[in-house]
């Protein structure tokens, strides 16, 4: 199995070429993310022994740490474009309220913000992505920033390049990944936010950026495009935990062999995280694979793991309750306390907004039981 200091020679052979003339035109930052592109991933982890977790050598997390500290969190991505479009948020009683204090009443203590490099309208480029993370911030929660890589939706089915990135070299590409990486994380920076988590890709069960870095044409790309996302992260927030994302968390079969792949192309990453959709009918069973796939994850690959992202129909808002507190329970029981948190996607979607059906407010803008869960 390549190790992770002869996986990134590679990279470095190619940045001390042609990237380095390229980035000496740059901001003067770019001295800066040139060497922490150029540091190998050994090296990475020991400059930032102050992490929670060990890179190379296992977690140190214990189950009380984790009781303490354990994520009850909420997607709300779309929370300014509905308002902008005239939506309102209600509290149990019928009162209006911002709808992140709603949130916290209700036991959230975590918000997940997607990022979006140009995207149509705005919504989710990095500006707006500040505008919520300073409300999330001003609430008390902990924050995770979920970079898509993408001017819009990614997920397993489509993986597709920013407009502006679409005919860049592959080495342009790791180059620009790190760059728009180091440069939107230097923003929240600025304004005060300090994220605890950041999710280098979304759903990335295939990879990203495709074609260059699907996993299943070229695993390589896609463990470099890890790093490039990992560095950067590590260079403006040393103690954030950065997640690798996958759909479908009781699907122990591509887990393996997504994480297999990326740990034998010497990518780094702190957090598994995890998607979770089950139906009315199979949710019990899926919780229970997803435990032990989350379980294997601990062990095979010393990592810690998280659900990002759950959801299920609105107008199944009782077993949706069920759902989400079985889940909880399962994944405060992950071996060693290494489970570190549950997510529910865009609860506050209500009347069909965009499509989607699987918020957790009822028609009135009023959160569902389901949400009591938390």
């Amino acid at each position: 199995m390549t190790n992770k200091t002869e996986t990134n020679e590679p990279i470095n052979q190619i940045l001390t070429k042609k990237t380095k003339i390229i980035m000496k035109r740059r901001m003067s930052i770019c001295a800066a993310i040139l060497l922490c592109l150029s540091l190998g991933c050994k090296k990475e982890a020991a400059q930032n022994s102050q992490q929670t977790v060990s890179i190379d050598k296992g977690l140190n997390k214990t189950a009380s740490d984790a009781s303490t500290s354990f994520a009850n969190g909420s997607d709300v991505s779309w929370v300014t474009q509905m308002e902008a479009s005239g939506l309102k948020f209600y509290n149990s009683a019928g009162t209006q309220q911002d709808l992140f204090t709603i949130l916290k009443g209700l036991g959230i203590n975590a918000i997940r913000l997607r990022a979006w490099v140009n995207p149509s309208g705005g919504w989710c480029n990095t500006s707006d992505l500040v505008a919520k993370a300073i409300r999330a911030k001003n609430a008390g929660m902990s924050i995770m920033i979920d970079f898509h890589y993408s001017d819009t939706w990614a997920d397993p089915g489509h993986q597709t390049k920013p407009a502006a990135w679409s005919s860049l070299s592959f080495t342009d590409l790791m180059t620009t990944t790190y760059n728009y990486t180091y440069n939107t994380l230097n923003t929240l920076k600025s304004n005060g936010i300090t994220p605890t988590w950041v999710q280098v890709g979304n759903e990335t069960s295939d990879g990203m950026l495709w074609q260059d870095g699907r996993a299943s044409v070229n695993m390589k790309n896609f463990a470099w495009l890890v790093n490039c996302g990992y560095n950067a992260t590590k260079a403006i927030f040393p103690s954030a935990k950065v997640i690798v994302h996958l759909a479908n968390g009781y699907d122990n079969t591509t887990f393996r062999w997504l994480f297999d792949g990326l740990k034998a192309n010497g990518a780094s990453w702190d957090v598994i995280g995890m998607s979770l959709y089950p139906t009315t009918s199979n949710w019990s069973s899926l919780d229970s694979q997803c435990l032990t796939n989350m379980n294997d994850m601990v062990s095979r690959y010393s990592k810690q793991v998280m659900i990002c992202e759950a959801g299920m129909s609105e107008s199944a808002a009782t077993t949706c309750k069920s759902f989400l507190s079985d889940l909880i329970t399962k994944v405060k029981s992950v071996s060693g306390g290494n489970g570190l948190g549950v997510f529910y996607w865009e609860p506050e979607a209500y009347n069909n907004w965009q499509g989607y059906g699987s918020g957790a407010f009822d028609p009135t803008g009023k959160p569902t039981v389901a949400l009591t869960a938390f």
